[in-house]
């Protein structure tokens, strides 16, 4: 059974062994396990209870990793992705107040669009559609966004009716928490430690409980709290006006987030091959695309892959034992995890500050020589945090690309694809009122 296993995971020829597998599984699941606090955090805003969410973050990771080390053998962990549970609560629920049933059901249809999109091939059609530098401006607008969420949530930034924000009091105690929950993260960050955020956040509990700011408060473990959000979606709802928007940003974040995680990800393990192409990709995707529709069902935002992953391809991890372990340690937490009770923001928020600063280096990729680049991804960078709405910065980065790519004669026809969708978004900014 054992030699069975090597030879399904192609042990041999990746010249890996159990311990190295095992080892680098603990190690992904522990450099990515501040989202079974986080992610609840995020979500309860919307009046979700923190219980089911926590419950649904872990099932789903848990199936999700799992699902995809068996399947795809790849040493690629699963959970619901920043920035897509940021716009899910604040853009979606609090900005465009859609009841958080009627975002899971956008949720369920953007996962099963994914599904079938993955059985016809149609995902590696859109990725290629989409320029690059784009990609990268969306994660860069993403991490902004998140990071501007944490900003607010610690109290370092405040509203400001003159100049719309401004410095907060610092001399707040929550804030100043914040700040030290900020500096701990960031200072492991640069000692490269690599439970570096998961530690940040319980340094911070530990040092507000020290002096008095967070008050411990396990929650009652009833079968009733960890399943009031299963089966609560509103797909009928999701339909309706504005639900084909939200659909649409679900769906892209997504598939462009596990790009590029895929991309980090593989590069790094060695895994491409030859023909710069990802073997295995349409498993890949239907790992993650399955794992958002019983995300959806359980309650919880979409799932992705995760960058953290690399954690344990930088320990070894070269198949999918790695992946199967993290989803395990998931499965662990769910019935751990709904006693440790909420997280106040003050221990969150530096979390949310340090992975959008993680995200923004993407914009590296950028070719800000080019104009015809750099005007495009400028204005998606700054219009995703600005309006608050990974929509609208999208929408406008490729209606804006399309159309100087076209004024200034460089439309090509292999790109009728990207014509398409920004005429589509056209059509919304010029019609929907946001």
């Amino acid at each position: 059974m054992i030699a069975r296993m090597e030879r399904y995971f192609d042990f041999a020829a990746l010249g890996t062994n159990w311990r190295t597998e095992i080892v680098a599984g603990f190690t992904t699941f522990i450099t990515m396990a501040y989202i079974i606090f986080v992610n609840p955090a995020i979500l309860a805003k919307t009046g979700m209870p923190i219980a089911a969410v926590t419950a649904a973050t872990c099932l789903c990771a848990a199936l999700g990793s799992v699902l995809m080390g068996v399947l795809a053998r790849y040493p690629l962990a699963l959970a619901p992705g920043m920035g897509l549970n940021a716009y899910f609560t604040y853009t979606v629920c609090l900005k465009m107040h859609v009841p958080w049933q009627t975002a899971l059901g956008a949720v369920f249809l953007s996962g099963a669009i994914f599904l079938l999109l993955t059985v016809g091939g149609v995902r590696q059609l859109l990725v290629g559609a989409i320029p690059k530098e784009l990609h990268a401006a969306v994660a860069g607008g993403i991490g902004l966004f998140i990071a501007f969420v944490g900003l607010i949530e610690s109290g370092i930034i405040v509203k400001d009716p003159a100049t719309t924000v401004t410095l907060g009091n610092l001399h707040s105690p929550d804030t100043a928490l914040a700040l030290f929950g900020l500096i701990l993260i960031g200072l492991l960050q640069v000692l490269r430690v690599r439970a570096s955020i998961l530690i940040g956040i319980v340094g911070t509990l530990l040092t507000g409980f020290i002096f008095h700011r967070v008050q411990w408060t396990p929650q009652h473990f009833a079968w009733r709290d960890m399943t009031a959000t299963v089966g609560q979606l509103d797909i009928r709802g999701a339909l309706k006006l504005g639900g084909v928007e939200i659909i649409f940003v679900f769906l892209f974040v997504d598939l462009f987030d596990n790009i590029g995680t895929l991309i980090a990800v593989t590069k790094k393990a060695g895994l491409i091959g030859n023909d710069a192409q990802i073997p295995r990709l349409n498993r890949i995707f239907f790992a993650d695309a399955t794992a958002t529709v019983v995300g959806s069902l359980t309650g919880t935002s979409t799932v992705c892959s995760y960058v953290e992953s690399s954690a344990g391809v930088a320990a070894g991890g070269r198949t999918g034992v790695p992946a199967i372990v993290t989803g395990l340690c998931f499965f662990a937490a769910l019935f751990i995890a709904p006693w440790v009770g909420p997280i106040p923001p003050s221990a969150t928020a530096p979390a949310l500050i340090i992975v959008g600063a993680l995200m923004v280096g993407a914009v590296a990729e950028i070719e800000w020589s080019d104009p015809l680049v750099a005007i495009p991804a400028f204005l998606t960078l700054t219009l995703i945090p600005l309006t608050y709405s990974i929509a609208n910065g999208l929408g406008i980065g490729i209606t804006s690309y399309a159309i100087l790519r076209i004024c200034s004669g460089r439309a090509r026809r292999q790109d009728w694809l990207l014509f398409l969708l920004a005429a589509l978004f056209l059509v919304r900014f010029i019609f929907v009122r946001t």
